[in-house]
Order: C-alpha cells, then sequence, then structure tokens
C-alpha cells in the first residue's frame, strides 16, 4: 500500500501521475469551494494544462471558510494536496488519474490573514468559485442579496476580520485598490444560470454596503466571466477509498470519483490574462447562455426529476431511477416537450444527441451517485432549475403537466417520509418551513405551493395548478409510480 505524496508517485503503476515538476508550481488561481466536483474538473482541466507543457503559474490554492472544510484541509495536506480521480465508465472500466494542480490549500479561519495576502498578490489573477447554489446568498423572490444575513452582517461590521467569501473577496480587492495592482478575475462555476452575473451581483452588492467607493471600482474593474460546467461527480464513500487502495494500491485520504463525460464552457471575459484553457479542451466562447441553459433546464432539470420520483418509488441510485421504465419516458418527454421548445439553438451542439448522452449518463450503474445528494437543498435547485422552463412554458401556452408532477413529487418527498414509511432525511436550508407546509397537503392541497418565496405567484396559475393537484393527488393516494403513469397517459 502506497501513502500518495510527492515522494511516492514515481513508484505508482498504471495510474497516470502528473509529468511536470510540482516544485516549480506556484498559486496564480484561489478557489473557494474546493469540494469533489472542483477537483474532478476545473483541477483536472488545470491538472492536463500543466501536463500538456502548459505554464506552471496556474496552481490552485483552495481556501475553506466553512466548519466542515477543516476536513479537507486535514486530507489534503496529509498528501502534499495530491488525489486521486477515478473516471467510472458504464462498462465497469475504470480510469485512475493523480491530479497535482492543487498547489495548497487554507482554511481561513486558521489564519485569515494568510489567504488576504495571498488574494492581494499580483500572482493571483483569478478567484473562481463552487459555493454551491445557496452559497450567493441571495433571496428567491425579490432576487437580491441579503445584507442582513447573520455572517454577512457580521462580516459588514468596521474592521471585521472576513469570515465569507464575500468579505475575503471584498477586502482582498481593496487591498489591490489601494496598492495599485490590478485586479484579479472572479470566475464562478457554480451551477446557475449567469452565475458570472450572480457574482458581480452579489459582490458588488457586499462591497458597495461596506464600501460604496470599493463597490463602484469593482463593478466597473472586474471581470465576472459566465460559464457552463458538467461533470456528474458524486460524494466520496469508503467504498470508494477501498477501491482506490484495493484496485490501485493508493492510500488516498480523499479520492474523486466522477463519470467520465465533461465539458466546460467559458466566456472569455478575463481582467487579467488566463490559462490556455482551450487547450485542455475547454470550450472558450464569447456567449455562454445557450449552453448553460441547455445544461440547466435538460440535465440538472431531469436530476431533479428523478430524484423524487425515483425515492418515492423505493429506489436508491441515479441509475435505478434512471432505468425505471416509467420514469425514463417521463425524463424523455420533459426534455423533448416542455424544456426543449424553451431552448434557443446552441451552437455546435446536436440537441437530439445530447438528450440521448443525458440518458446513457443517468444510466450509467458505476457511478452510484445516490437520488438522496440530488435531492438536497431543492429550494435552492428548483426554482433556478425547474421552474424558469415552467415559467417559459406558461408564457408561450405550452404544456407544463410533467414540470407540474416533478414539483408535486417534490411536496409529496418533502413530507418526509416514503410510501412504506421509510423516512427521509430533507436536506434543505428551508427544511422548517417546507416540511410543515407539506404535512398540511393532505387537507389543503396547494400548502407547499404557497411559498412565494419559492414559487412565486405559481399558486396563482390554474394552468400550472389544475396539472400539480392532480398529481400531489394521485402521489398521495396511489403513489409515485400510478401518479407516473397518469401524467405520461396526459393527452397533450
Amino acid at each position: 500500500m502506497t501513502t500518495l505524496s510527492n515522494a511516492t508517485l514515481d513508484t505508482l503503476t498504471g495510474v497516470a501521475v502528473p509529468t511536470y515538476d510540482r516544485s516549480a508550481v506556484t498559486t496564480g488561481i484561489v478557489h473557494f469551494g474546493l469540494g469533489n466536483f472542483h477537483r474532478a474538473h476545473q483541477a483536472m482541466y488545470v491538472d492536463r494544462l500543466m501536463n500538456a507543457g502548459g505554464e506552471l503559474c496556474w496552481g490552485i490554492t483552495g481556501v475553506g471558510v466553512m466548519p466542515r472544510d477543516a476536513e479537507m484541509r486535514d486530507a489534503l495536506d496529509s498528501q502534499d494536496h495530491l488525489y486521486t480521480l477515478v473516471l467510472k465508465h458504464p462498462d465497469g472500466t475504470l480510469e485512475p488519474r493523480v491530479i497535482g494542480s492543487v498547489a495548497d490549500f487554507l482554511y481561513a479561519p486558521d489564519d485569515p490573514e494568510a489567504v488576504l495576502a495571498l488574494m492581494a498578490a499580483p500572482t493571483t489573477r483569478i478567484v473562481s468559485l463552487t459555493v454551491t447554489e445557496g452559497g450567493y446568498n441571495i433571496d428567491h423572490v425579490t432576487g437580491q442579496f441579503v445584507l442582513v444575513a447573520p455572517a454577512i452582517a457580521a462580516d459588514l461590521t468596521p474592521g471585521a476580520t472576513p469570515t465569507t467569501m464575500f468579505g475575503f473577496i471584498t477586502e482582498a480587492l481593496r487591498r489591490r485598490h489601494d496598492g495599485g495592482i490590478p485586479p484579479f478575475t472572479v470566475m464562478s462555476c457554480d451551477n446557475i444560470q449567469g452565475n458570472g452575473d450572480t457574482a458581480r451581483q452579489t459582490i458588488v452588492a457586499f462591497a458597495t454596503a461596506k464600501d460604496p467607493e470599493l463597490g463602484a471600482w469593482i463593478e466597473r474593474h472586474v471581470s465576472f466571466p459566465n460559464s457552463m460546467v458538467d461533470r456528474i461527480t458524486p460524494v466520496t464513500t469508503d467504498a470508494d477509498r477501498a477501491m482506490v487502495r484495493d484496485e490501485f494500491g493508493i492510500d488516498d485520504a480523499w479520492p474523486v470519483v466522477a463519470e467520465p463525460f465533461e465539458q466546460w464552457v467559458l466566456e472569455d471575459r478575463f481582467t487579467l490574462r488566463r490559462p490556455l484553457y482551450e487547450t485542455a479542451g475547454v470550450q472558450v466562447v464569447e456567449d455562454v447562455v445557450p449552453y448553460e441553459l441547455m445544461k440547466l433546464r435538460l440535465l440538472n432539470a431531469s436530476h431533479q426529476a428523478m430524484a423524487y420520483f425515483g425515492l418515492l418509488s423505493g429506489h436508491t441510485y441515479a441509475h435505478e431511477a434512471a432505468t425505471d421504465p416509467l420514469i425514463a419516458r417521463l425524463l424523455e418527454r420533459y426534455m423533448d416537450e416542455e424544456a426543449t421548445p424553451t431552448l434557443d439553438p446552441v451552437p455546435g451542439i446536436d440537441l437530439d444527441q445530447y438528450k440521448a448522452t443525458l440518458m446513457e449518463r443517468f444510466g450509467n450503474p458505476a457511478i452510484l451517485d445516490t437520488l438522496a445528494r440530488l435531492a438536497a437543498e431543492s429550494s435552492d435547485r428548483i426554482p433556478k432549475w425547474l421552474l424558469p422552463v415552467v415559467r417559459a412554458d406558461l408564457e408561450a401556452g405550452l404544456p407544463i403537466d410533467l414540470a407540474a408532477a416533478v414539483v408535486a413529487s417534490w411536496a409529496r418527498y418533502a413530507e418526509g417520509v416514503g410510501e412504506h414509511g421509510e423516512r427521509f432525511e430533507i436536506v434543505d436550508q428551508l427544511r422548517d418551513v417546507l416540511m410543515p407546509a407539506a404535512a398540511q397537503q393532505r387537507s389543503d392541497d396547494l400548502a407547499f405551493l404557497r411559498n412565494r418565496d419559492v414559487f412565486g405567484d405559481l399558486v396563482d396559475d390554474e394552468r400550472f395548478t389544475t396539472p400539480y393537484r392532480r398529481s400531489l393527488g394521485t402521489l398521495c393516494s396511489a403513489g409515485a409510480q400510478a401518479a407516473l403513469d397518469e401524467v405520461l397517459s396526459v393527452r397533450r
């Protein structure tokens, strides 16, 4: 058994390892949210770039601000910030690779000043983000940054040491401004439409509340490119760690497993120079919007469709739900009949082929992506991924029965109890609001939908509430499979 480290890289066999000199790698990118997705995606692209002879000045230093990030600090510190990425192919083939592009990891509570000093250094040209949909602290209904959130309010206190991503970015940009150092680019890689625009809106709002002149300077001079990112990356399990040990002889505290598919579409809008991402397979484009809408409304919304119906049907993993005949038909018809009509043509993409590829990816049995992961934080995901499809179709006079059924399945799932008495752990920042509402829907079938913070005015639109109530009623009385059979039988 080989403990992963710089010293042991040459002893590994049958595993691709960095071919560049890791001792020469320096930090050019500071990343907030160094979880599995970033390590399977953006960090992988940078590693690929370096392996191809690209500049070594684009090393990544991860920054953690949440208590759970201390575990990542310890894992990566113990193995020189190396980790194993294993791609799981549908036929069971495993494709391992050691990623070396992460140069360091800083747990911000340990030393906030070290984080600020690195971000303010001229060598840092990009600050990137994967902080999840909810990490931008936006009110669902107003669309505004929530200044009164406790952590935000604390960071806005004069003289406060930053604790949030917003606080660190704003203070680092202030130092660069005061020192005459050009600002870095803020590059969001989260699964939200207009992720760069969202990062701009929220960071400028925070900075303006802190210092109006600084906020105006950031808005004028900092670039926030939009991007679309895609790779299914489940949570690392003990079984994954054991697989890496048994198959490849590597003792890795926190490996990453992912599907073979990868895609990153990135807007070419940077304050300072950037890595030559296009040489590593990134699609660098002028306009990301068509690509991101395609992904959010087809892939991400379909994940939600299979999550609740899958769990209510007794499935545990995404591939089980995706190969359930009724759920598979729901996904195919939702994508074809309700999502695709809301999309403009996507340059270089055959949408029919893309949708077929999605079904293949969903059904990959090697990934073992849990439906519970897909069902988490639904109050952040449904409003951003599925409800825009609903509203676009309603505006165009198109049917929304399938999307309404998906929302109804979320409402039924939010009761926290399955069809055979099994308990679901509802993981959502609005859990304490959603679950009581779901508990009332047997006597008031619109109780869940009355949450205007999540659903806006959909509760007032009979074109939506009629199919929603029909599906919810069947879900509650006859179960998920019966509800699927019913909605799939509706004449369009």
